[in-house]
């Protein structure tokens, strides 16, 4: 059936012909039955998964070889939109001839790349992404049926984007690695946020735990405190005598440390600072700073980012310094 009988305008062509066709003709829709099992020495395990983001439902049906733990027989059902048919026959397809643990790393990318026409043509549009989604989870309901154990046990990280499942280790590695800056570099080196784009920002089709934009700004913040900490641990060969110079001479001195070590990481924060004050007490230099920007409101002022700040001044001036934010 061509694309134009069932719906017309160019939505309709982000669905690849496979998706059509399995749309209107499943190959392995229909289902097995206890003595259908038997007959093939095989076990029968039934199970059901559904959506709760658009109200689609998939029961799948496996014979798996008692003395094999393969699967020999494999159908669905589906309760949902033709996109949901498509993918759970594609799905229940890939699970044939294959172990039990085989299937359990069958992933909705593998679904939806399945039913691709050409390898770098997506097969559905971005929303339509969670679809394949609900296919591999029902795989892992099986999985998790015939080992008679959780679902959640074939997980072992947190999976922030479900359509192309990223985990948030995943993602925290590659923006360190690569220093990304921005939701389209992640995109681009990792997959997530490319299809249903839930995963970006709060106010998508699905409500996350975290979303994108969190763990760049976190892991950013993150990479600038470990940037100063280093600064603070790579001490010159000799420090200044930094108890004998005028307050003119201190105050110079300071700045020209915040201005090579500190202020940069601080900056790419949305942040800054300014030497306020420097004050003699007892054997100690007490620098006093003002935070501008970010980081008058960041938690870390107090805390982390001060201890990256004095310990930067210490390793390049004065053992003695202490930093004081007003």
């Amino acid at each position: 059936m061509a694309k134009g009988s069932l719906v017309s305008g160019s939505i309709w062509d982000e669905y690849s012909s496979t998706v059509v066709d399995r749309m209107n003709n499943p190959q392995h829709q229909g289902h097995i039955t206890e003595e259908e099992a038997e007959a093939m020495n095989a076990k029968l395990i039934v199970a059901d998964f559904g959506a709760e983001s658009c109200g689609d439902a998939v029961r799948l049906y496996w014979a798996v070889e008692k003395d094999t733990d393969k699967i020999i027989g494999s159908k669905f059902k589906s309760f949902g939109c033709g996109t949901a048919i498509a993918s759970s026959d594609i799905m229940t397809e890939l699970c044939m001839g294959k172990t039990v643990d085989e299937a359990v790393k069958i992933t909705n990318i593998d679904v939806e790349k399945a039913m691709r026409d050409n390898p770098n043509t997506p097969a559905v549009p971005p929303q339509k992404m969670h679809c394949s989604v609900m296919a591999y989870d029902v795989i892992k309901k099986a999985a998790a049926t015939y080992k008679g154990v959780d679902m959640e046990s074939f997980e072992n990280e947190f999976i922030v984007c479900e359509c192309a499942r990223v985990s948030y280790d995943t993602l925290v590695e590659v923006i360190k690695l690569n220093d990304l800056k921005s939701i389209e570099e992640i995109t681009d080196y990792t997959k997530a946020g490319a299809f249903c784009k839930s995963c970006i920002e709060p106010g998508g089709h699905e409500a996350k735990d975290i979303y994108l934009v969190d763990i760049l700004r976190d892991t950013i913040a993150e990479m600038e405190k470990e940037k100063l900490v280093e600064a603070a641990n790579t001490a010159p060969d000799e420090k200044p005598n930094f108890a004998s110079m005028s307050l003119v001479q201190k105050t110079r001195a300071v700045d020209a440390v915040v201005e090579e070590y500190v202020r940069p990481m601080l900056v790419m924060d949305g942040g800054d600072m300014e030497v306020v004050d420097i004050k003699e007490n007892d054997a100690f230099h007490d620098i006093y700073i003002k935070y501008l920007g970010a980081c008058s409101t960041c938690s870390t002022g107090s805390t982390g980012t001060l201890y990256a700040i004095e310990s930067t001044l210490k390793q390049n001036l004065d053992d003695n310094i202490r930093v004081m934010p007003i």
